[in-house]
Formats: structure tokens, sequence, C-alpha cells
């Protein structure tokens, strides 16, 4: 039986339509997800949209929409999106499904009976575009410690989370599990926080001042805060409460991808309302960089939007995939330009990659008329290469157990890079002005096996050129992680099929 492999993005606010740092989180979860399902894997991959709040409804009221009318909208734009980018996702949760409030409901009111939540009044400053309450401490100018945006002061009752009761349970979790964080410099941050007592959470919002929400099924009065609601969607959406079969079978997450500005709700509130549901702790929170330009965050709200649809059709699908994931180590904060992705493509992509593909199958068309020759004569510079390439399997994988993944594509680089300079030395011109064909056939046999594992490694990052190159080299069967491993798996006499430069230069 397959192991599974459950990973999950953050919930998209639906405020704006999708920008870079949106499809950075996707690109990286649709690549980890293919990975795993490459190495036999029953991998979900579940994604979605949070859809309530009061900046929600003011943006309905602006567009002249129902709060909910205004989702559906935004939430095929999403989709588009993603399918643009081609992100395979499993699910597609968004917190207006009923199953979702449902759950949500049964959430509040276990808590509720358990003693956990409790009634009672909040003074203090509040972010209406953050959704997030301060204290006077956290901020002494009354500006948002996060957003630099002005804090309206609130007087009213509401319903608390004792945060405080299992303060101590998680940092000894943090602790003991150096890998539920990362990466690890995150974690330190996060126990920094928690050496301050934590406040309890406030986890509704009066009706009378935010009704765009789920009602808190013990206090109609109220409805549930966002952050509260969004966080539940990783076990509503495999199934929990109802689902019983479908929830154990998934949980723990392996993997809660986000962006490090949402590390502190999901390594603290989240983590410990599983812990007052009795419920196991995800085993991997990943909080990765941002991508900066002209030195501050790509964000729309800070009007740096970078339109991911508008690079696509200017550069191409999976030439954007690859630099996303290749320009900058996982974790850290990446700069952008339009300059830097291009290089990329012309670099990695067209001088290296297309290079070797085009010039290999060129050769093969040329010195044995499109069929894969029958390998002859095995010499030093052969099996160095074919060593380099089945050493790749390991190097990837190890690589992607810390989501690195610049290494992991790096390492793909190197063999390519290793496999044109394997032409050059081995001078197949030179060789076919002394009629030594048997050397050719070894040659091009190689670099063909070679372009086989390439292309099953380049796969979970670019999943259409790696289908490409496959069509091209005459290959139908399905691509395993474990056949890079293997040498001799292309038939001799299969029929190539040339097509056009896969990356073509950009100039």
């Amino acid at each position: 039986m397959a192991k599974t492999f459950y990973i999950t993005t953050p919930i998209y606010y639906i405020n704006s339509v999708p920008h870079i740092g949106h499809s950075y989180t996707q690109v990286a979860a649709d690549t980890i997800t293919r990975f795993m399902k490459q190495k036999g894997h029953d991998a979900f991959f579940l994604t979605g949209t949070d859809e309530h709040g009061q900046k929600v409804a003011l943006s309905a009221e602006k567009a002249k929409l129902s709060p909910k009318e205004y989702a559906d909208g935004i939430v095929v734009k999403f989709k588009d999106v993603w399918k643009r980018l081609n992100i395979n996702y499993d699910y597609f949760i968004r917190t207006t499904d009923d199953n979702h409030k449902k759950g949500v409901q049964f959430v509040l009111d276990k808590l509720y009976k358990k003693g956990d939540l409790y009634e009672g009044e909040y003074t203090g400053w509040y972010c209406t575009p953050d959704e997030t309450f301060w204290t006077k401490l956290q901020s002494s100018d009354g500006l948002c410690p996060e957003c630099k945006r002005p804090l309206e002061e609130i007087k009213e009752t509401n319903i608390f989370f004792k945060l405080s009761k299992y303060q101590d349970k998680l940092k000894e979790h943090i602790k003991k599990n150096p890998d539920f964080i990362k990466p690890h410099f995150r974690a330190n941050e996060v126990l920094h926080y928690l050496e301050q007592p934590l406040p309890d959470l406030c986890v509704t919002r009066p009706r009378s001042r935010i009704s765009w929400g789920i009602e808190v099924p013990f206090s109609p009065e109220h409805v549930t805060y966002v952050w509260f609601d969004a966080l539940l969607n990783y076990i509503t959406g495999i199934g929990y409460p109802n689902d019983e079969k479908k929830f154990r079978k998934l949980w723990p997450a392996d993997i809660h991808l986000m962006a490090k500005d949402i590390l502190r709700p999901h390594c603290i509130y989240w983590p410990i309302m599983l812990m007052a549901l009795d419920i196991p702790l995800p085993k991997t929170v990943f909080a990765h960089g941002w991508w900066i330009m002209g030195g501050e965050k790509i964000s729309k709200s800070k009007g740096k939007p970078v339109d991911p649809i508008e690079l696509i059709d200017k550069y191409g699908l999976d030439a954007y995939r690859y630099f996303l994931l290749r320009e900058v180590p996982f974790g850290l904060d990446g700069t952008y330009s339009e300059s830097a992705l291009i290089t990329r493509i012309n670099s990695d992509l067209a001088n290296d990659l297309g290079n070797l593909l085009n010039r290999s199958l060129t050769m093969i068309e040329k010195y044995f008329s499109g069929n894969i020759p029958k390998p002859d004569v095995v010499g030093a510079l052969d099996e160095e290469l074919k060593s380099k390439a089945l050493g790749l399997a390991d190097k990837i994988d190890e690589a992607m157990k810390d989501l690195n993944f610049s290494i992991y594509l790096e390492s793909v680089i190197s063999v390519i890079s290793t496999a044109n300079k394997y032409i050059e030395t081995r001078a197949p011109w030179a060789l076919f002005k002394e009629n030594k064909l048997n050397e050719i056939a070894t040659m091009l046999y190689y670099l063909a096996e070679v372009l086989r594992i390439v292309a099953i490694s380049v796969y979970p990052v670019m999943p259409d050129a790696a289908d490409n190159m496959w069509k091209q080299l005459g290959l139908s069967v399905p691509m395993k992680f474990d056949d890079m491993k293997k040498w001799g798996l292309i038939k001799p006499g299969i029929k190539i099929s040339k097509g056009q430069p896969l990356f073509p230069r950009i100039k």
C-alpha cells in the first residue's frame, strides 16, 4: 500500500487577485506533490480560499455585490491562475463551503464545552486591513506593527480561547521536534515570542460590527474570527469531523507551506487549537521568504504587484516555474527583476538544457537516421557521464527533504553541463571523419539515457517541458523516480521525434 503524503498551502484571502507571491507557494507545493507522486506516494494537495471577514465585506460593498457573490467572482480568478500555472491540486476548499462551516461550529462547540473558550471584554487596538488585535504595549504609536496603518480603538464583549493554557506544552513540542518549524531559524523566532506570556486569543467578532462570518453556535450575536475559521480548513478539507476514515488516512499533515508573514498563526494559534482538540500536530510548518522589488515585498496592498500571467504569456510557463524555484534558496527572501528571469532562462534553460536536447537529437538524426543507436565501445569518459547521471536521484532526493529547490535544480544543471562538456570532449564530428561510428553510437546512446534521467528529474518543476523531452526521445512509459537509478532503459532502435527548441533564447 502506497504511503500517504499530505501537503497544504495557506488558503488565500480574496480581497485581491493572485500575484507572484501566491504563485510562489503554489508552484512549490505543486512541485513537492508531483515529486512525491513520482516516488509512488499517495499524495494529497489541499489549497483554497479564505472568504470571510471585514475586508471581504468592504470589498463586496464597493463592488455593489453581496459578500458571497463577490467571493464567487474572485474564486474563479484564483482557479484560472492556478490552471494556467499547471497547479495540480487535489481539493480546493472554500471557507464558505457548508462542510467547512459545520466543521468550524463543531470545533467551537467542542472547545466551549471543554472550558477552553470563555466570554470576556476586550479593550484595545484593532487593524482592519490585517483583521488583527494589538495591545497598547505592542503599538505605542497607534500604528499596526505589521502593515503600519492606523489602528482603531475598540471595546466589546467577545469569546476568548485559552492560548495560555497550552503555552508550555507548545514550547516543549517545538524544542523536542526540530523539524516542526522550518527553516530552523524560524523556530527560534517562535520560541523567542513564546518567552512572554501569551494573551488569550479573541476568536469572535460581534455580528453588529461584522456580519460576514460563521455564526458561533452557542452565541448567535457573534461570528467567528477569520483566522480561527481559516486555520481549521486543514482538517475540515480532509473530512473532519464527519469523514473519520479519510481524516485518519491523511492526518497529520506532512507539510504546511506558507510565506513567513503568517508564521505566528500557524506556529502558535494552530498547534494550540489542535492540542485543545486532542489532534496530533502537523509534522512540518515551512515558512518561505518573500519576493522583493525595489527594497519592498511584492504585494497588491503595497502597490507592487507582479502578475504571473503576464510573465507566463511573455516567457513561458515552465521557464517561470523554474525561475521561482531556482533563483533563491527556499526560505530566504529573493530579489525579483525581469532581467534576472531572462538571464536564468538563457543560461540554464536555453544554453544548457535546450541545447543538450537539440544537439543530441540532431546528431542521432544525422548519424543514425533518427534511431537511437545501440552502444558499442565504452570508454572512461562514457562511464564518468553515466556515473554522474546515476548519482542525480540521490542528490535531488536529499535536496527535496529540506525543500532546497535551488540545490535540487543546481544538481540537475550540473549533470546537463557535464553532458554538454562530454560532447565537446568526445567531438563526434572528429570521430565521424575517422569513421568511428561505433564510438559515436555509444556516445549518443549515453546522451539519450542522460536526457531520459534529466527529463524525470525536471518533471516536478517543469512538467510540460519534461513531457516534451519524453516525446522527442520517442518514449511513452511513465516517468518514475526509481528509473533515474537505472541505466539502459531506452531500447536501441527507438525512433526519436525531434521538435522545436525546448527553450528558445530570449534576445
